[in-house]
């Protein structure tokens, strides 16, 4: 458990002499995503793996779930395991705090994957905003009795329905692109197709066409993938494109401009 603000998270560090990637859940997922990414790179690797506040089963609770707070979590979790530079691999939601901390922490990060996430879009409306509040008040029922299991987070309805809205927020053009563009290291995404959970129609490949822009003036950030499985079932259908994004971006000849 590491102690961070007002709460503690639970962390797995696999330890040894190899190169430190930390991985950054989904919105409300845990590091248990991460197994089948984590086996295919093998032994030869440092993997750090955490559950953000009130995630999974272990992490307490927190007064702040705001995204400024994730970002410090990392910083948490890398200073308590004695790692100063690593690689960040992110998915969804987590794709988002590493292109930040990759942004903000040029001489740290070794690199980054982004999977399905970070993309800038300006997709969130007041009408969604509505939407995601009506979502989780209607749900929240639910939530208590799937706690015990870690596949819900110890947060209110509220709490998760703020925390979405300002991944909305932080995903505009405006807000994002200017992020991207501060990113010195080299970047793979690995993108998924089709509808994610609540999407409709082509909404998804739209969002991920918000990158080409990125990917025409940034040369440092570059498609690792484009795979078939849907954003959901990334980590545990195309787990093997993730794994050769994070070898790609490590590799000593890797261009690094």
């Amino acid at each position: 458990m590491v102690a961070v603000d007002d709460t503690a998270l639970a962390v797995t560090d696999t330890g040894g002499p190899g190169i430190p990637v930390v991985y950054l859940n989904g919105h409300f997922a845990t590091q248990g995503y991460w197994r089948r990414v984590i086996a295919d790179l093998g032994t030869g690797w440092r993997h750090i793996t955490y559950d953000e506040r009130a995630r999974g089963r272990k992490s307490k609770r927190s007064a702040d779930y705001s995204f400024e707070a994730a970002v410090r979590d990392v910083d948490a979790v890398l200073a308590a395991r004695g790692v100063d530079r690593a690689l960040v691999v992110g998915w969804s939601y987590g794709a988002f705090v590493g292109a930040h901390w990759a942004a903000r922490n040029p001489d740290r990060c070794l690199g980054a994957v982004l999977v399905d996430g970070a993309q800038p879009y300006d997709w969130l409306t007041e009408e969604m905003e509505q939407g995601i509040r009506r979502f989780f008040k209607r749900t929240s029922w639910i939530m208590p009795l799937l706690r015990p299991t870690g596949l819900t987070p110890r947060m209110s309805a509220e709490q998760m329905a703020n925390s979405n809205i300002e991944v909305g927020r932080l995903a505009r053009e405006r807000e994002l692109g200017p992020v991207l563009d501060n990113i010195t290291v080299p970047v793979r995404y690995v993108l998924a197709s089709g509808r994610s959970f609540g999407s409709k129609g082509d909404e998804q490949e739209r969002i991920r066409a918000g990158l080409d822009p990125v990917f025409e003036r940034k040369s440092n950030i570059r498609l690792g993938a484009k795979v078939s499985s849907n954003h959901g079932a990334i980590l545990r259908k195309d787990f093997p494109a993730i794994a050769a994004a994070v070898r790609e971006v490590i590799a000593p000849d890797h261009d690094r401009r």
